[in-house]
């Protein structure tokens, strides 16, 4: 169904993925399939489209985030609101691996497109859902943006300073992490299809849970002990040495949390009492002095710039690194190195540096096979990979069903 200019193969080639979501998580899902060889379908609405276009620093109309988003798509405008719109999405889900939509819960099923119903039609179909909240449960029916499933997770108490207003992470992680969950989601789904005689089923992501999925230890330690982990800035509590540092022309961080590292570290900083501690030798006694260590530590980075600590760290074998701008990442030739800085170009003839393709595989690696569409550009190319004569799509074009 993509255009001619898809014809590099991926781990996920021969995958067909319909995506109904907008904005962040469900797009990230599919962004992330389609960078390792799925075809991707995007519905968007006829008009102003995904609101994403329009999100943050635009180029000729376009937001450049958009460009990342939607590489390796294709997009298709149809109003979803339109009983003509619905039965176009039912046939396109009909020839899908996988749906991918992140709606409020009950939309789906508003238009005719429940999961049983789409089962009869496709029944190797993967459908995945991202919300708020998850598919049942009390809360099902409020709205979820991940900002609130950061907070209902519990990421959103652990950030900041103490006794201070929670701070964002400072960007959507809460959506990614859905995204990330759906995509695992996804994979395992299609894998089971296959030992189970080609037959699909629902994987129900919830913003909030996957925050909470990577929430460590704070429930078990909440069981046992009846903690509740708040707010620690930059350090990393109950993990000790591990936190940023004062240099002389900024901060530096340090996880000297190693048994055998916080040694190395102590005796680069000519502190061997503390090195030689007996106290000191696990982290449960490093712990326990925590804010003596990293008062020490303090002493040393201050006496110092960034790049004279990162080369003492260096020598010494202890992890440590300076805390990055973007424009440190665009400069690092780590990045380049990696191929995690990879450059597209536009609709509108912009040549845009965005990130590279994760995860990296030996022998079949994702690409980007096409930069990402404007709004409506392969309607009509999808709609007659269906069956649709121009004239019919040009009708339903004049009916304000397409676009």
């Amino acid at each position: 169904m993509l255009s001619s200019d898809t014809t590099t193969s991926g781990p996920l080639t021969g995958l067909r993925v319909l995506e109904m979501g907008q904005l962040i998580a469900g797009p990230f899902s599919t962004k992330t399939l389609g960078d390792l060889g799925a075809e991707v379908i995007k519905i968007e609405p006829p008009g102003q489209g995904d609101p994403l276009r329009k999100w943050r620093m635009l180029h000729e109309g376009t937001s450049v985030w958009w460009e990342v988003q939607s590489r390796n798509k294709c997009s298709v405008a149809i109003d979803l609101r339109r009983p003509e719109g619905q039965q176009l999405a039912r046939e396109l889900a009909a020839q899908a691996d996988v749906l991918v939509e992140n709606f409020r819960p009950g939309t789906l099923e508003g238009w005719h497109m429940d999961y049983d119903t789409l089962a009869r039609l496709n029944p190797g179909l993967v459908l995945l859902r991202i919300s708020g909240y998850g598919q049942t449960g009390p809360y099902r029916d409020q709205p979820g943006f991940g900002v609130v499933g950061e907070a209902i997770g519990g990421l959103r108490h652990l950030t900041g300073q103490p006794d201070e207003v929670p701070v964002r992470v400072g960007v959507s992680i809460g959506d990614t992490l859905a995204a990330l969950h759906g995509t695992i989601g996804v994979l395992a789904a299609l894998q089971e299809r296959q030992r189970n005689g080609g037959k699909g089923q629902v994987v129900d992501v919830a913003l909030y849970e996957a925050v909470f999925n990577c929430m460590e230890s704070l429930l078990p330690e909440y069981s046992a002990f009846g903690a509740i982990r708040g707010p620690a800035g930059s350090a990393l509590p109950g993990i000790t040495p591990s936190n940023a540092y004062p240099c002389k022309d900024g901060w530096v961080l340090v996880a000297g949390n190693g048994d055998s590292i916080f040694r190395r570290l102590m005796a680069l900083m000519g502190r061997h009492d503390l090195a030689e501690d007996p106290d000191l030798q696990n982290n449960a006694g490093r712990s326990r002095r925590a804010s003596e260590i990293d008062g020490a530590i303090t002493d040393w980075t201050r006496r110092h710039t960034i790049s004279e600590t990162l080369d003492n760290l260096r020598e010494a074998d202890v992890p440590g690194g300076r805390i990055y701008t973007i424009a440190d990442i665009h400069q690092d030739p780590h990045y380049r190195a990696r191929d995690m800085i990879l450059t597209t170009q536009t609709a509108q003839g912009l040549s845009l540096e965005v990130p590279g393709i994760v995860p990296k595989l030996s022998r079949t690696p994702g690409q980007i096979r096409r930069r990402a569409p404007t709004l409506g550009e392969d309607t009509d190319h999808i709609l007659q990979s269906l069956g649709y004569s121009a004239e019919r799509i040009a009708q339903l074009r004049s009916e304000g069903v397409v676009a």
